[in-house]
């Protein structure tokens, strides 16, 4: 299971913690909807948590990143971050 988040705002990042935190899942985080400032903002958030945790974060494409747990494997196959 791979959880696709497309945060509105900064108030989201909370939900890119608690799936990678707390349920332990790989977590793509689509920013493409955002301003570059608030991107950029996750962006920080997401290092942080990633380092903290040991985790590993990936970029997929200029505004979209992928998250995995420490522990966990890394997807093969992800969903389409599109439409």
């Amino acid at each position: 299971m791979v959880k696709t988040l497309r945060p509105r705002d900064y108030n989201e990042a909370l939900y890119v913690g608690h799936f990678f935190r707390n349920k332990r899942v790989p977590v793509v985080m689509d920013l493409t909807d955002l301003p570059d400032d608030v991107a950029r903002q996750f962006v920080d958030f997401a290092a942080g948590l990633v380092f903290g945790r040991r985790g590993d974060m990936e970029r997929l494409s200029p505004k979209v990143f992928l998250l995995v747990p420490h522990g966990q494997p890394k997807p093969t196959v992800l969903p389409t971050t599109s439409g």
